[in-house]
């Protein structure tokens, strides 16, 4: 409600409240409200939030202090409500994103939740990395939209890639499934590379590790760096996210590879890594992978004294699955 100051009187500040009488800020309340109270003037207009209707000595107990805050979560679900960018601090950071100020209020705003230029791009998932990462960032200010708000909890989420979305979605109107773009690699991470696009860098995809080769590799970095200038194909355009293709791209090894490779015939394969389940063989001449099952050698330790990571050695085709694309190998004997 509002009211009128009146005076201040051994740490208490009096207000005129109409015809509910008068109210009283003192005690803790006093305290917390030593910034606004410090520049008030008789007369002057100012909100705050009832505690009690009715004290022991007939005051109506105030706190201004509350009254801000509550303004504050008010201004909040105005933003919430209109869908309007927030300008936010980020105030730290832990594992699961960024601890952020709007106002009076605290915010998260989680890893997901960030836009590609803040995404931490690191290899491997590395968590310290991570960190290291979002530390950078503290101190900083970023646009973002309130996705989820509740004063009572003082839950406040908020999404910087949903700020940003609307003018990546304008900019993607010019993109179909399908174009073939032309781009620079902006960042590698465990699951995937980044493109971003070199007629409009503002806009970046993601290519997933599944669509950066034809076969099986352990790490984006093994075929994607950082300032690679690289063609990929537009797979999906999506509430403003993009999914690219470079695989898509490159010749497959799978055609006509019954030209290439016959069960029964003897192969060269360099090891590419050994799996509880099996050994990974990268074929020299035909460019296709083959599994070796660990029933061909009774154990892993068996199969770690037979094979060595990067060596070659000559395997036998024992069985050719076109539908599922697999290769099952036998090692020599």
């Amino acid at each position: 409600m509002e009211g009128t100051f009146v005076e201040k009187i051994r740490k208490s500040a009096f207000f005129d409240l109409g015809h509910l009488g008068a109210g009283i800020v003192y005690g803790t309340e006093f305290g917390n409200a030593q910034e606004v109270l410090k520049n008030i003037k008789k007369g002057d207009k100012i909100s705050a939030k009832v505690l009690d209707s009715e004290n022991a000595e007939g005051y109506v107990e105030l706190s201004l202090a509350a009254a801000g805050r509550q303004k504050a979560w008010q201004s909040l679900k105005e933003f919430q409500e209109k869908g309007e960018l927030l300008n936010v601090k980020v105030s730290g950071a832990n594992s699961g994103g960024l601890l952020v100020e709007a106002g009076e209020a605290r915010g998260f705003l989680p890893i997901s939740q960030l836009s590609s230029e803040h995404y931490p791009k690191v290899d491997d998932g590395d968590k310290v990395k991570i960190m290291e990462a979002l530390k950078l960032l503290v101190g900083k200010q970023i646009q973002a939209k309130i996705i989820d708000l509740n004063p009572r909890t003082n839950k406040l989420i908020l999404s910087e890639r949903e700020g940003i979305g609307e003018n990546i979605k304008e900019l993607l109107t010019k993109y179909k499934v399908g174009d073939i773009v032309d781009g620079i690699i902006s960042g590698v991470a465990d699951f995937g590379a980044f493109m971003r696009f070199a007629d409009n860098p503002k806009v970046e995809g993601l290519i997933y590790i599944s669509e950066l080769e034809h076969r099986i590799i352990e790490s984006p970095k093994e075929v994607a760096k950082v300032n690679d200038t690289v063609k990929a194909k537009i797979l999906e355009i999506k509430d403003g996210r993009v999914s690219l293709s470079l695989k898509a791209l490159k010749p497959d090894p799978w055609t006509d590879v019954e030209k290439k490779i016959q069960p029964g015939q003897e192969v060269q394969g360099q090891v590419g890594k050994l799996y509880p389940y099996g050994a990974l063989v990268n074929l020299v001449e035909s460019g296709l992978q083959g599994m070796v099952h660990i029933s061909d050698f009774g154990g892993v330790e068996e199969m770690k004294k037979q094979l060595e990571t990067g060596k070659v050695y000559t395997f036998k085709v024992e069985l050719i699955k076109l539908t599922e694309k697999r290769i099952i190998l036998k090692t020599k004997k």
